[in-house]
């Protein structure tokens, strides 16, 4: 009986302290500073999409990490052109080239890019009831923001997916500007 009670008590203790490093991963990743923004010189922030444009005073938070990964990732959706001319900004961070809107590539937020290691590999989104597979080919920046390279945008919130029209298709979404954005879950394929 004695046993059986100090094994109840670790069982106890490996409990709680797994809880608290879940937990303590989830708040490890906070604001890591915040960036002034400047107005966009005319013409410089193409708003397609309803992208924004940063506003001159505002400060924008910036993050150096992002959740967690798990097998079953909660994130926000978003919509962006990979084309050239679009209003994601130059060619894709993972191989220098424009993507067409056709081809489902995203965008992850700074902290899940991860310097690049997830480059042109395949993740899976769900949403809407439904599943896609797209590569990864670029980064939205959590760190950096209201500048030409960033076409005069703000800094990626920490949890985004930015992803062509094509993954909003798959999700069976067609105009994906009527819906701004949409919660799912992601995890590498």
């Amino acid at each position: 009986m004695k046993r059986f009670f100090s094994l109840s008590l670790l069982l106890i203790f490996l409990l709680v302290l797994a809880h608290d490093s879940s937990e303590a991963r989830l708040q490890s990743c906070r604001p890591s500073g915040k960036i002034k923004g400047i107005k966009p010189p005319p013409g410089q922030c193409n708003q397609e999409h309803d992208s924004d444009c940063c506003v001159t005073g505002k400060y924008y938070t910036t993050y150096e990490c992002s959740p967690p990964v798990t097998g079953n990732t909660r994130a926000t959706l978003t919509i962006n052109s990979f084309e050239k001319g679009g209003d994601g900004g130059g060619p894709s961070e993972c191989d220098n080239n424009y993507h067409s809107d056709s081809t489902p590539v995203v965008a992850l937020s700074t902290g899940w890019y991860n310097g690049g290691s997830r480059c042109l590999n395949n993740i899976i989104i769900r949403g809407n009831g439904r599943s896609v597979t797209a590569m990864v080919v670029d980064e939205c920046d959590s760190t950096m923001g209201c500048d030409k390279d960033h076409d005069y945008q703000p800094p990626c919130p920490n949890n985004i997916v930015d992803a062509s029209k094509a993954v909003w298709e798959a999700l069976g979404i067609s105009d994906p500007d009527d819906v701004g954005s949409l919660e799912i879950t992601w995890s590498d394929a």
